[in-house]
């Protein structure tokens, strides 16, 4: 299939999903920093019985990231009775901000601000979701917020070379769920690194790697339409990340 006609569909799906979106899901704006707000989008479970913070890859713009794996697959979370959070970039940072400030205090701060309203919202446990850049992110999250913040941690396509080995992982007293494809072609997740590396949640109550293949259809190797991003096995992807949820929450 010709790139045009896989960004044509892409543009599809994302639309698709915003129109099912538009139902419930509500743009709210948070501050984890004084003078700054954080834009977040936040779609309520009818009864939840968990909370999830998806951090999209990239520069962490959804604006860039439209039709991005977790942005594709974030009704199903709601559909499975978990609240979805999802943040864009603060007001400081209009544009998108790079890997490594996924690892310090101010993006710390905005994550904290987003866990404090997700317990204002619902008393269930909060579970931080990232892909590509966005597994900089939720780990990080969970080596600084700890256990109390943070229930458990889901990362697929883990950027180890990215940035992802400046967070202190063998802080992260959570469970930990890591989901590669073994035919990501992007450098900064590379497979055997990323399943040599669960090793190093030392502190996690249970840890667990799982490996899916195929999918992509001609998009960039570490972008959206690739197997980096899951495209064409997404269904897949989700469903053992919420079963996974479920049975360790």
């Amino acid at each position: 299939m010709k790139r045009s006609t896989t960004a044509a569909i892409l543009l599809l799906a994302a639309l698709i999903g915003l129109t099912h979106a538009a139902r419930s899901e509500e743009r709210v704006e948070l501050s984890g920093q004084p003078g700054i707000t954080l834009p977040v989008l936040y779609d309520a479970a009818a009864t939840p019985t968990a909370s999830v913070i998806l951090f999209v890859g990239g520069d962490g713009a959804l604006e860039h990231e439209t039709a991005s794996f977790l942005l594709r697959v974030r009704q199903r979370f709601v559909a499975a009775g978990m609240s979805v959070a999802v943040p864009d970039t603060p007001s400081d940072h209009p544009g998108g901000f790079g890997p490594i400030y996924r690892t310090w205090l101010p993006h710390t701060q905005d994550v904290a601000a987003i866990v404090a309203f997700l317990k204002q919202k619902a008393p269930v446990p909060i579970w931080a979701v990232g892909t590509s850049n966005g597994t900089i992110s939720a780990a990080n999250a969970a080596a600084r917020l700890g256990p109390g913040a943070i229930a458990g941690v889901v990362l697929t396509s883990s950027v180890w070379l990215g940035g992802l080995g400046y967070v202190p992982v063998g802080k992260i007293a959570v469970p930990v769920l890591d989901v590669q494809n073994r035919d990501d072609a992007c450098p900064a997740s590379q497979f055997a690194l990323a399943k040599k590396y669960i090793a190093r949640f030392t502190a996690a109550p249970v840890k667990e790697f799982v490996a899916v293949a195929g999918g992509g259809d001609g998009g960039p190797r570490c972008g959206t339409g690739s197997p980096h991003d899951f495209y064409g096995v997404e269904n897949q992807v989700v469903s053992t990340i919420i079963d996974w949820i479920r049975a360790h929450n």
